[in-house]
């Protein structure tokens, strides 16, 4: 099996280890992975953050890396790719709200290609509507 094209589509403030292990494993493992964001070209950047449970009824936020664009949003072609990644943190809380995310989203869904989406992530399934009638695959051992 060669390489495949992988989307990332993400923003500002995804979670920093949902963003780079994604990135680097399917990197490492032959794919080419372009990580796109709405409103950002290639080389520019995103905040990424660390969540973390320490104790409290909810998870804390610290500042993670500065993640590189390497793939502009505008004008790509969702038919050039074979599957998207959509890491989890604070950026699906927006990105679910961008028509042309969503649109990207269900393009890959109408055209039966496998979709990854990292915990927050699910919600631009959800938001595209496109989960009706699915199952999630959860990792052994996981859910």
């Amino acid at each position: 099996m060669g390489g495949k094209k992988i989307l990332m589509i993400t923003g500002d403030f995804t979670e920093d280890y949902e963003t780079m292990v994604p990135f680097q494993a399917l990197q490492a493992v032959g794919h080419t992975v372009h990580a796109v964001c709405p409103d950002k070209k290639a080389g520019d950047t995103v905040a990424t953050a660390i969540h973390d449970f320490e104790g409290d009824q909810t998870y804390t936020e610290k500042p993670g890396h500065r993640f590189a664009r390497n793939a502009d949003f505008e004008g790509l072609d969702p038919a050039n790719y074979d599957a998207p990644v959509v890491p989890g943190g604070r950026a699906p809380e927006y990105l679910r709200l961008n028509r042309d995310v969503l649109n990207l989203v269900r393009h890959f869904f109408n055209t039966d290609k496998p979709v990854a989406a990292i915990c927050h992530g699910a919600q631009l399934l959800a938001a595209a509507g496109v989960l009706e009638g699915r199952r999630q695959s959860w990792p052994k051992g996981t859910a």
